[in-house]
């Protein structure tokens, strides 16, 4: 094959990302959906906060009250509840009156708004703090002052992440915060990887003459799983195109959505890979203008994308990196 018929890396990555589409959506536990890709927008089924609260440690007031006050002027108020987070309040806040509160308690019915405890004559330093029957207040307000308002973050009804987002740690809270019990994603890609070469063996095995250890499965199995998608390991195939295609069988018996094999793709005696591709799938094209990883087969094999990626294991996690991941993106 000639130097002008070796495909490019744009046109081979134009060609498999055509090939492929987004996975179906699941329904996935929140705890178990870092990562994944949303398969439709999140929408907030209540306000965030669902009720008006104190943003502060402090006295929930009514602001006309303390209007003028000062540190050489305070306010005198009684106090007439204490109102703890968690705890819906039983009281009214009338003319002249105050409550504790807590920060994120809800605020009592009359208040509106929150003067810290930091201007207040209560000694919040102290650990042992009985509730005052007065307390005195050492500056004005405006009504809403420290007061956070319902749905002031989020309102209800509102689209807060929208589809195709990857959700980090930050999504996840904000999802929990909204009760989103469980979240719609798309499915992510089960991935075939095959090993290929009679002088292959397993990590756990002495080495014997001739024979070299399996890092290409391993590698990739990796690389699969850092790329959000799930592994499923086939193997080391011997050079036969019996123990090839009996593999493959296993993968597509046990659903795989793309098949990665290394090595097997070359022009030698013994590269099966393409030998099967040949005879049981459909190559699209087995040669890149790149290096590492010119050896590249790409097609299908029982209608399931596949890419035979070189043996060589620089080239192979170049080859996966350029190529299977961008697909392993789109598909999930």
């Amino acid at each position: 094959m000639s130097q002008q018929e070796y495909l490019t890396v744009a046109d081979a990555l134009a060609m498999v990302l055509g090939a492929v589409s987004q996975l179906p959506a699941e329904m996935v536990p929140l705890g178990q959906a870092l990562g994944r890709v949303l398969a439709a927008p999140a929408v907030a089924r209540d306000n965030l906060p669902p009720f008006a609260n104190s943003a502060m440690d402090g006295f929930a007031v009514r602001a006309a009250d303390v209007s003028d006050a000062s540190r050489g002027n305070p306010a005198l108020l009684r106090v007439v509840a204490d109102v703890a987070a968690g705890h819906v309040p039983d009281v009214v806040v009338g003319e002249g009156c105050a409550a504790r509160i807590m920060t994120g308690a809800p605020l009592p019915a009359g208040a509106d708004a929150v003067i810290p405890v930091e201007d207040t004559d209560e000694a919040w330093r102290d650990e042992a703090r009985p509730l005052p029957e007065q307390v005195q207040l050492f500056r004005s307000v405006g009504v809403g002052d420290y007061v956070r308002q319902a749905g002031e973050d989020i309102r209800v009804g509102a689209e807060i992440i929208p589809a195709g987002k990857q959700l980090r740690p930050q999504e996840i809270g904000v999802l929990a915060s909204i009760g989103q019990a469980e979240v719609q994603v798309v499915r992510q890609p089960r991935v075939g990887i095959l090993a290929t070469g009679d002088e292959l063996i397993d990590v756990d095995q002495p080495l014997q003459p001739g024979k070299i250890r399996n890092s290409n499965g391993y590698a990739q199995e990796a690389q699969v799983r850092a790329a959000g998608a799930i592994p499923v390991p086939l193997g080391i195939a011997r050079d036969t195109l019996v123990d090839v295609r009996d593999r493959l069988q296993a993968g597509l018996d046990a659903g795989v959505d793309l098949f990665v094999s290394s090595a097997g793709v070359s022009v030698g005696a013994y590269d099966v890979v393409k030998a099967v591709l040949d005879a049981s799938g459909d190559v699209r094209f087995w040669r890149v203008r790149m290096r590492p990883g010119k050896p590249l087969a790409f097609g299908t094999y029982g209608g399931v994308t596949y890419f035979g990626l070189p043996g060589n294991p620089v080239s192979a996690m170049v080859s996966f990196e350029r190529f299977v991941r961008p697909v392993l993106r789109k598909m999930s």
